[in-house]
């Protein structure tokens, strides 16, 4: 097997990243049926840093960096003639998160009063 390394500057990587996050990742190709437009929309964020070193004796260097990207969905443009509706995603791993923490919540605060009362 042979791996290939490849060495590229920051500002290659920071071009890449710009490219990364454009109009058209957070709003998609838009989908054309039936005289009907849906354009899919998502919330991007990105981040980067990088950084070199070099050691006190002057014997030894390093760098790096690094790149990371989040696309979460948000919901569509349903456009029809001249509507346009707003529809959003439905995230439904948030909502079980949040029935969580609404029944901890609730368990706790009857669990309060109950023992309030048996005192």
């Amino acid at each position: 097997m042979v791996v290939e390394v490849v060495h590229v500057s920051f500002l290659e990587t920071l071009d890449r990243a710009t490219d990364a996050m454009t109009v058209r990742t957070v709003y998609g190709e838009p989908i054309e049926r039936n005289g009907m437009m849906v354009v899919p929309v998502a919330a991007i964020v990105g981040g980067g840093g990088g950084g070199s070193g070099e050691a006190p004796d002057g014997k030894g260097s390093g760098s790096g960096g690094g790149f990371g990207l989040r696309a979460r969905p948000l919901g569509a443009l349903v456009i029809r003639g001249d509507e346009v509706v707003w529809r959003p995603t439905v995230d439904v791993n948030r909502m079980i998160l949040g029935a969580q923490v609404v029944a901890a919540i609730a368990l706790l605060t009857i669990r309060s009063v109950v023992r309030a009362r048996s005192r």
